[in-house]
């Protein structure tokens, strides 16, 4: 595939705060968009799932997914740059197929791009980065990247519409652009490829749904800076009465 320098994009500077994901775009503190969905999921599954398999053992499997799906992105990465690069460790042994199937099956419809590994933000609101913008079968598009242990159904990735609906709707506010839709790339270690797309009624369906849920992000923050505040009083009073 070939680059395009249609739009010209403006880096952000990633960071962790108290555990949580952060850009700063020109001193400006913003939380990313998967801060904002982490923040505010139900957590239920997660912790049925935890309580099933022992928190040690969820923990295992969640670090090496979280390596697995690095290596993979990186792969991807460097293969739509045209950079050279490989991963001979484990965890690339692993990922190198996966990223391939990803590129053979994936990727074919992909005839140019404009950026990989985007920073993009919504000024004021959230900031993320995105593993791909491109022309997708002739179509603007937000493309994401997974790796997963088995197979999702797509009840189970509302997620993963919303992250792509909320870079999207970025996109098309700082550049001027028309993201017409957005595919999600999921392959598992045993190498069996899924895509997810999201265009049109649907995509609008997903811009609000992350739309509501940035609200109750914002929500949240704001009762835990009144707690804070209360805590920071109280001991600021007994420090007093001391």
């Amino acid at each position: 595939m070939k680059k395009s320098d249609r739009y010209r994009y403006v880096s952000g500077q990633m960071y962790e705060h108290h555990g949580s994901r952060m850009y700063d775009f020109g001193g400006t503190r913003l939380p990313s968009v998967t801060t904002i969905l982490g923040k505010t999921k139900n957590q239920d599954f997660i912790k049925k799932w935890q309580a099933k398999v022992g928190l040690e053992e969820a923990d295992k499997i969640k670090n090496h997914s979280s390596k697995r799906g690095t290596s993979m992105h990186k792969f991807l990465e460097m293969h739509v740059t045209g950079a050279g690069y490989d991963d001979l460790s484990s965890i690339g042994n692993e990922a190198r197929p996966m990223a391939q199937k990803i590129i053979e099956v994936g990727l074919a419809p992909v005839s140019e791009y404009y950026g990989s590994e985007v920073t993009m933000h919504y000024p004021g609101l959230y900031a993320g980065s995105t593993d791909l913008v491109c022309l997708h079968n002739d179509m603007e598009t937000i493309v994401d990247f997974k790796q997963a242990n088995r197979p999702k159904r797509e009840e189970w990735i509302e997620d993963y519409y919303m992250q792509i609906a909320a870079y999207a709707m970025a996109h098309d506010y700082v550049y001027g652009s028309k993201i017409k839709q957005g595919v999600i790339m999921v392959c598992t270690p045993d190498l069996y490829y899924q895509e997810f797309k999201t265009e049109g009624l649907a995509l609008r369906k997903w811009k609000h749904a992350f739309l509501k849920r940035l609200d109750m992000y914002n929500e949240l923050m704001h009762d835990e800076k009144e707690k804070a505040d209360v805590k920071i009083e109280a001991n600021e009073f007994k420090t007093r009465q001391d």
